[in-house]
C-alpha cells in the first residue's frame, strides 16, 4: 500500500487519489477541503438512459455533474484520474446483488460502461466547518450515517427505488446556518430535506444506519437530513440491472473542481 505523509484535509485531490490508488481505503469526508466530491455509478450502455432519466426526475438526491462516453475511464472533472482505481473502495453489483467491495475495478471493467458522477454532500462540509458547525462523524473517526427512507423516487424506465438520506447532527442554534449554507450548493444536494424527527422519513432508529456508521450526538444536537447520492444504489437493489459498479457509500471520488464552482452567490 502506498503511504504519504499528508494531512487529509489539506491534501490536493491528486495526492488523495494517489494514496487511494495505492490501497488506502478510508471514508473521504474531511479529505481535500475545498474540492468537489462525487458519487459514482457505472452501468451498461443499454441501462444508461434509464439512469439518466431517473437522475433528471430526481435531481435532489441525484444531481448529475458528468456523464462519460461508453467505456471511458476518465472524466473532465479530474482529467488525470482513473475511474477504475482512484476511489478508496468500490462496489460491484450483479443482478441487483452486491458481489464485492474491491479496492479497484480494473479486472471487471467493461467497454460498454457509462459512468455517472453525482454531487456529494461531503462537498458542502467545508463551508459548514468554516462556519463553526462541528462534523460529529469526522470528530469520531466514522463514516457519515445514511438511511433508506420511505419516500419513493419518481421512477424512470426500469429504474425505481427509495430516496436515501445522509444525516449529520447539528447543534440546534446552528441548524439555520447549516440550512442556509448547504442551500447555496444545489449541485451537491443543496438544503436538507428534513430536520428533526426521523420517523417522518420512515427511519426507525438513528443508531442503525443502512449505510455508513452510527454517530453519537452531543447534548443539544438535532438530526439534519440531506438527500444522498447513494440513492442510485438503493435503486440498483430494487431495479436489478445485470451489472453495475459504484463507489462504496462514504468512499467518494475526489475531483479537481473547486467546490466554489458549484456555489450560488
Amino acid at each position: 500500500m502506498t503511504t504519504m505523509n499528508l494531512a487529509p484535509q489539506s491534501a490536493h485531490p491528486r495526492q488523495a487519489r494517489t494514496v487511494f490508488r495505492g490501497g488506502l481505503a478510508v471514508p473521504t469526508s474531511g479529505w481535500s477541503a475545498g474540492y468537489t466530491q462525487l458519487n459514482m455509478i457505472s452501468v451498461p450502455a443499454d441501462w444508461a438512459y434509464d439512469v439518466l432519466l431517473f437522475c433528471q426526475r430526481n435531481p435532489k438526491p441525484c444531481p448529475v455533474l458528468d456523464v462519460t462516453d461508453p467505456g471511458s475511464t476518465t472524466t473532465a472533472l479530474a482529467s488525470e484520474a482513473d475511474l477504475r482505481t482512484d476511489i478508496p473502495r468500490y462496489r460491484v453489483w450483479r443482478d441487483g446483488h452486491l458481489d464485492g467491495e474491491p479496492a479497484e475495478v480494473v479486472e471487471v471493467w467493461r467497454d460498454d460502461l457509462v459512468t455517472f458522477l453525482i454531487g456529494c454532500s461531503f462537498t458542502f462540509e467545508s463551508p459548514l466547518v468554516e462556519a463553526g458547525i462541528p462534523l460529529r462523524h469526522v470528530d469520531q473517526g466514522r463514516n457519515v450515517s445514511m438511511y433508506r427512507t420511505d419516500i419513493e423516487c419518481r421512477p424512470a424506465g426500469r429504474m425505481h427505488g427509495p430516496m436515501v438520506v445522509s444525516m449529520r447532527y447539528v447543534p440546534e442554534d446552528l441548524v439555520d446556518t447549516a440550512v442556509r449554507l448547504s442551500a447555496r450548493m444545489p449541485a451537491v444536494h443543496g438544503a436538507p430535506v428534513h430536520v428533526g424527527d426521523p420517523a417522518a422519513l420512515g427511519i426507525a432508529d438513528l443508531a442503525a444506519p443502512d449505510y455508513g456508521d452510527a454517530v453519537a450526538p452531543a447534548p443539544g444536537d438535532v438530526p439534519v437530513f440531506w438527500a444522498c447520492g447513494v440513492t442510485p444504489q438503493a435503486a440498483l437493489l430494487a431495479s436489478r440491472p445485470p451489472f453495475a459498479i459504484t463507489h462504496a457509500p462514504g468512499y467518494m471520488f475526489i475531483s479537481d473542481v473547486p467546490d466554489s464552482e458549484y456555489l450560488i452567490q
